[in-house]
């Protein structure tokens, strides 16, 4: 099955050209890893998944992005955002207290009572793998956290709020491996239930979690292909000089 389908997008900021005719599928609960250098484009074709690039006053976009074959710029903007969540590069946990930031998105959907709130802040907090670690701790502030807990936090608040995908701005670019590591595993195992689109700039990740791997450069998409076969016998000789690192 096809969550997202991608047919000849064109993105420019501008005069600038940051996307050329991009054509790609993201499938139903699996892992699609997003690498290249820096300006590639892939944060750009990240962010149009959810009209993010829409806050853009020079943006300038031809062909189509459907999910679940509805056109993205026909579909209600919040419905939008509440069934595709994203997980940004810092964690951004709101000043509230642990539970208040779970909790914060399920309010905003006019859940008010107690008992189904608290239910499903914990079932969030556990899927993210976090429970463990602060479920003595829900009344203390978000701030407390080290960043690696911070991180899986607002991954606990994106999926309180039940969406269909998650999109991943190199979430780990600012933890420590071991942070990393949880942070990895979470993803793995929600995949389960979410369909997930990480960009990273850390291609080891890219190896480790994805199903696929995309690899875009210069606004083009290259070669897309299952994450083994990208990173042993990849069909283009400038995907191999970026995962060897002879650019980047």
């Amino acid at each position: 099955m096809v969550t997202f389908s991608v047919k000849d997008l064109n993105i420019w900021f501008g005069t600038t050209q940051a996307l050329k005719d991009v054509s790609l599928d993201v499938r139903t609960h699996e892992i699609l890893s997003v690498i290249g250098p820096s300006n590639s484009g892939k944060t750009t074709f990240l962010r149009t998944l959810n009209r993010l690039n829409a806050l853009h006053l020079h943006l300038k976009m031809k062909g189509a992005v459907l999910f679940e074959n509805k056109d993205i710029f026909k579909i209600d903007l919040e419905l939008l955002r509440r069934k595709v969540g994203m997980v940004f590069a810092l964690p951004l946990p709101l000043p509230l207290s642990i539970f208040d930031n779970v909790a914060f998105g399920i309010r905003m959907q006019g859940i008010k009572d107690k008992k189904r709130l608290a239910a499903s802040v914990e079932e969030a907090l556990k899927e993210a793998h976090i429970w463990s670690e602060v479920k003595d701790r829900l009344n203390e502030s978000a701030f407390k956290l080290s960043g690696g807990q911070q991180q899986r936090l607002c991954i606990a608040r994106t999926l309180a709020v039940k969406p269909e995908v998650i999109l991943f701005d190199e979430p780990c670019s600012g933890l420590d491996p071991i942070s990393t590591a949880r942070v990895e595993e979470t993803m793995v195992k929600i995949k389960q239930k979410y369909t997930i689109v990480l960009v990273t700039n850390n291609v080891k990740q890219a190896a480790r979690v994805g199903d696929r791997t995309a690899f875009f450069l210069n606004g083009t998409l290259i070669e897309l292909d299952s994450t083994h076969k990208i990173f042993t016998t990849p069909s283009d000789t400038r995907t191999n000089d970026y995962i060897v690192g002879k650019f980047g």
